[in-house]
């Protein structure tokens, strides 16, 4: 398994004054939707220390499609999609209740090491889901 799914609904806290989710809060869902995606193939931030690395969002890039609403029902779609030597890249989309594209985003995330802080390679128990 390469990609992965989760779906949760917009609450009314997550609405702007122009009544559509904030901006900021995408970057929580695609959050939600990375961690996710280490859960399913078992890497969980524990088994991730343990082989010497964490990982760090380096860069973010997010486009906009269309708002969504409270009480949409959003799915968050997340896979990688290159891995280099010390950082790989993660493509993630948030689609509505009936399917529109809401958002999509390209996340690049550095392996690092958690006693020195310097990046390390980016070891294969991640490069192993590339696709």
């Amino acid at each position: 398994m390469t990609v992965t799914q989760i779906t949760t609904p917009v609450r009314c806290t997550e609405i702007d004054v122009n009544g559509h989710v904030n901006n900021a809060k995408y970057l929580e869902y695609y959050e939600w939707g990375r961690e996710d995606w280490y859960e399913q193939h078992n890497l969980p931030y524990d088994t991730l220390r343990d082989a010497g690395v964490v990982t760090v969002v380096a860069r973010a890039e997010v486009d906009y499609r269309h708002p969504a609403r409270q009480n949409d029902q959003l799915t968050i779609t997340s896979w990688v999609t290159q891995v280099g030597r010390k950082s790989f890249r993660m493509k993630q989309q948030i689609t509505g209740t009936n399917g529109n594209l809401i958002s999509e985003a390209i996340f690049v995330i550095v392996t690092v090491d958690p006693e020195t802080g310097q990046t390390v390679p980016v070891p294969d128990l991640i490069g192993q889901f590339v696709g």
